[in-house]
C-alpha cells in the first residue's frame, strides 16, 4: 500500500488540533498529579541551602525547558519540510520553525549567563 505525501499532510492537518488537545490534556494530568502529591505535606521535595543553589536550580530548569521546546520546534520544522512537497508556503513555515528552534537553543545556551548576572545582582 502506497501512501502519498499529500495524503499524509492532509491527515496531519486534520488531526493537528485534536492531537494538540490530547497532548495538552496529558500534560495537565501529569502536572496535577505531581502537585497533588506535593500538597499532602508528607514529603519535602527540596530545601535550598543558599541563594546560589536556588539560582542554579532555576538555571537548570530554564535550560531544560528551552532545550525541550527547541527540540519540539526542530522536529516540527523537519516534519513540515518533509511534508512540504515543494510548496513554497510550507517550506517557509518549516524554515520559520527551524529558526525558532535555533533561537531556543541559543537562549538555552545563554541561561548560565543570565544566572551569573542574577548572582551579581543578588550578591550571591
Amino acid at each position: 500500500m502506497v501512501i502519498h505525501c499529500r495524503t499524509v499532510a492532509r491527515l496531519i492537518r486534520r488531526w493537528r488540533r485534536p492531537l494538540a488537545l490530547t497532548l495538552l490534556a496529558a500534560l495537565v494530568t501529569l502536572a496535577s498529579g505531581s502537585s497533588a502529591h506535593a500538597a499532602t505535606g508528607h514529603e519535602v521535595l527540596a530545601i535550598a541551602s543558599s541563594v546560589g543553589a536556588i539560582l542554579t536550580n532555576i538555571r537548570n530548569w530554564i535550560m531544560g525547558i528551552l532545550a525541550g521546546l527547541a527540540t519540539v520546534f526542530l522536529t516540527i520544522g523537519g516534519v513540515r519540510y518533509l511534508m512540504a512537497s515543494g510548496d513554497p508556503g510550507e517550506v517557509e513555515k518549516a524554515k520559520t520553525a527551524f529558526r525558532s528552534a535555533g533561537y531556543g537553543y541559543a537562549l538555552a545556551a545563554l541561561a548560565p549567563l543570565v544566572v551569573q548576572v542574577l548572582k551579581g545582582i543578588v550578591g550571591a
